[in-house]
């Protein structure tokens, strides 16, 4: 093995506990030099690959969020006619507030320990874009009113923030169901024409 490729190895095996880590005992849990005793390395070079545990934190951030922008892509891709795509793909990214990874890195430790607006960039640059694309056709094709679709993809984008945030920290086995009733029909409110 080369060594850049024991360099991404040990990174990459960093990021894995790191992750597994954060989601089991959150961010405050954490610390830095148990993650590289874990996967047999020093802490200097724990520090070496990611500056320090918010680093890594952040670094495990962008992943899960790039798995999910994928999961909710995929969701929408299993779908022919570009409505039902924005519609899974909106459910998708609901559901994944189930996923004790995503809830617990993504929605309730990062925005506090990353901050607002970097939490919300990170969201923009894995999800947000394809939502704007979605939206963007379904104008062009005339299913959604003209209008214009920055400040749409943001309402739509921030309302479920918003309710993937209240769905991590509710244990109602109902809130998921309520929750993707309640899109529908913000939705439909949407279209041109109801189907």
């Amino acid at each position: 093995m080369t060594r850049a490729e024991q360099r991404a190895a040990t990174r990459q095996a960093l990021l894995a506990e790191g992750r597994r880590r954060f989601a089991a005992d959150g961010y405050h849990a954490v610390v830095l030099a148990d993650v590289a005793q874990a996967v047999g390395v020093t802490k200097g070079a724990a520090y070496h690959h990611f500056e320090s545990k918010a680093g890594l934190f952040r670094a495990v951030v962008a992943e899960v969020q790039h798995e999910l922008g994928e999961r909710v892509a995929a969701a929408a891709e299993a779908h022919t006619g570009p409505w039902d795509q924005l519609r899974a793909g909106c459910h998708a990214f609901l559901a994944a507030g189930h996923d004790p990874t995503v809830r617990r890195i993504v929605l309730l430790d990062a925005p506090a320990v990353l901050g607002w607006d970097e939490w919300r960039a990170m969201d923009e640059d894995s999800s947000a874009r394809h939502l704007a694309e979605a939206l963007t056709g379904l104008v062009e094709a005339g299913v959604i009113a003209d209008q214009p679709v920055e400040p749409l993809t943001r309402l739509l984008s921030g309302a479920m923030n918003e309710a993937a945030l209240w769905l991590a920290r509710s244990p109602g086995p109902q809130a998921l169901v309520q929750t993707e009733r309640a899109l529908d029909s913000l939705l439909l409110g949407l279209r041109v024409q109801q189907p």
